[in-house]
Parts: C-alpha cells; sequence; structure tokens
C-alpha cells in the first residue's frame, strides 16, 4: 500500500475531488482514480470522499494506493510502418491515435505491444511497460519516433536528446493565417497554474521553450505549418502556437474551439523529420515519416478551397 496525504491550497479550492487528484498524480487515469474514490481509498477530513466533491482550502485529503502487481505486457500483433531498421534501432512512423507504452486502464493496443510482438531485442532500461522507448509523441500526435534495441544504444541516445543534439521537424496545420512566413517563438512553459493537467505560457517554474516555424502553405482561414524544436518541453508546439492565438487544428486542449468545419478527429501534428547520431557507429542520420492519410485528405480538401 502507498498512502499520500494532500493539504488543499486556496489556489486549488472549487476543484472536484478527482481532478484535484489527477493533477497530483500525473501517470494515473481519472477512471483510476474514481475507482479508488468508489472503493473507500479516498477520504476528506476522514470521511469517505465523493469524485464530484468540490475541495476547499486546508481539507486534508488521505489516498491508499494498493500496491499493484506489475502486469507482464503482452505482445500484440499490428501493422507498423518501420522507416529504419538495424541490429541498435528501429525508427517507426507511429499512426495517429496510438499510445506509445500502455498506462493504467489501458495495458494494450500501444507502440509497446506493437513492438514486443515484431521484435525480441528491446532495451530494457525504462523497466517492463516501456522496453525500447527513448522519448514520446502524444497518442494523436503521429509521425517519426526512434526505438532502442539494446542498453547501450538506449543511453547513447538519451543522452543525444538530453543535449538537444537531435533535429525534431514536425508538419502542422492552424487555424488561421500567421502575418508572417517565419518566425521564432521563444516562451518559457510550465504548468498552467489554473487547470495543472495542461501546460501554459508563463514565467512561474517554468523552462525554456524555442520553436522554429517556416509557412509551407497559405489557405482560407488556415495555414500549413512547419515547425522546428530547439527544446523539447510538454505539449511544446500546441502550447506555442495556441499562445500566438493559431491554435493547430483539431487539438480540443489547446484550442479555443470545439469545432471544427473540416473532417478532424484529432490534432493535426506530425513528426516529420527526425535526426541524430547512430548511436554505435556515429553516423548522422535523418528519417522522414509520411503523412497520414487523415492529415493528406485534409490538405487536399484546403487545397480546392
Amino acid at each position: 500500500m502507498k498512502e499520500a496525504n494532500f493539504l488543499v491550497q486556496e489556489i486549488e479550492q472549487g476543484e472536484r475531488l478527482d481532478k484535484f487528484l489527477s493533477s497530483k498524480y500525473k501517470d494515473l487515469s481519472r477512471s483510476y482514480i474514481q475507482k479508488l474514490i468508489m472503493e473507500n481509498m479516498v477520504t476528506v477530513n476522514g470521511r469517505s470522499g465523493k469524485a464530484n466533491y468540490k475541495v476547499k482550502r486546508d481539507d486534508l485529503i488521505k489516498v491508499i494506493i494498493p500496491e499493484a502487481r506489475t502486469p507482464e505486457i503482452k505482445a500484440v500483433e499490428m501493422e507498423l510502418e518501420i522507416i529504419y531498421e538495424d541490429e541498435s534501432i528501429l525508427v517507426v512512423n507511429k499512426a495517429p491515435g496510438l499510445l506509445v507504452h500502455p498506462v493504467p486502464g489501458q495495458e494494450e493496443n500501444t507502440l509497446v505491444n506493437a513492438l514486443l510482438a515484431y521484435s525480441d531485442s528491446l532495451s530494457g532500461i525504462n523497466g517492463v511497460k516501456r522496453p525500447g522507448i527513448v522519448h514520446r509523441l502524444d497518442k494523436d500526435t503521429s509521425g517519426a519516433i526512434v526505438v532502442a534495441k539494446n542498453d547501450l544504444s538506449h543511453r547513447k541516445l538519451v543522452e543525444e536528446f538530453k543535449e538537444r543534439d537531435v533535429l525534431k521537424i514536425y508538419h502542422t496545420i492552424v487555424k488561421g493565417n500567421l502575418p508572417h512566413n517565419e518566425g521564432v517563438i521563444d516562451a518559457p512553459i510550465g504548468r498552467d497554474p489554473r487547470e495543472r493537467k495542461k501546460m501554459a505560457v508563463t514565467d512561474r517554474n517554468s523552462k525554456e521553450a524555442i520553436s522554429h516555424f517556416k509557412v509551407l502553405d497559405r489557405f482560407e482561414n488556415y495555414t500549413y505549418l512547419e515547425v522546428k524544436l530547439e527544446t523539447g518541453r510538454t505539449h511544446q508546439i500546441r502550447v506555442h502556437l495556441s499562445y500566438l492565438g493559431y491554435p493547430i487544428l483539431g487539438d480540443e486542449k489547446y484550442g479555443r474551439s470545439k469545432k471544427n468545419k473540416l473532417p478532424v478527429q484529432r490534432q493535426l501534428l506530425h513528426a516529420y523529420i527526425l535526426g541524430f547520431k547512430h548511436p554505435l557507429s556515429g553516423e548522422w542520420m535523418e528519417f522522414k515519416a509520411p503523412l497520414p492519410e487523415d492529415f493528406k485528405s485534409v490538405l487536399k480538401i484546403l487545397k480546392k478551397t
């Protein structure tokens, strides 16, 4: 059993209990937290809590999380688009809607499950739930991701990401028409002080974040962009473009409106180019991940209008 106590701060009062706890446990799904509440594993000032309870300043929230046995991660046969493979690494064009690794509530049908079925050689540094995983892409972000097939390759690739020696270029479509053909967004990113599960441009407990953008095409009310990351903060491109006033098409988290006239089911963000030094040979390598069908179909529609 793991126990934790939280004292509600003034800035947090008024939040639902389940939402409050979601901000404290980033790796737990809201549904799992609600399950803990239903099973009387959460108390408020010594009494059983309810998911919709609005927390008050100085409430004492006690949480008990049962020790979960580490489940065996299943290998699941899934179609993978392999861009490159050798004895040390794999580069995959991740499909949109695919989680990179298992999380509570979804232990199957992730990239890791597919990798276990595809390869019997994956690094083990990141533990049983994340074999081979060096970096991540959001569930609804598609594109190039590198996977380590042994621990030596894993360590060297992680160091490249840490030292910002990796080339990361994305393609996206945003709402609105940017006034400039290219530019730099230099704005620090941290947790949104008003909504802790989101990121925001803020000076409070933030880190440097720099994105370079270039216009690839213009349409009525939309712009097709290439974005190069200089830093790699959580949701960086989504936050920066929303901050400028040009949210990514389909981004319900950072967009200002959930209504779209176009057939979009996710944020149209694609990791188009990934470049790095090969972990063994030291040779510089760059890989392009072809755009997925949903992205191409939206571009086709926009070019006709």
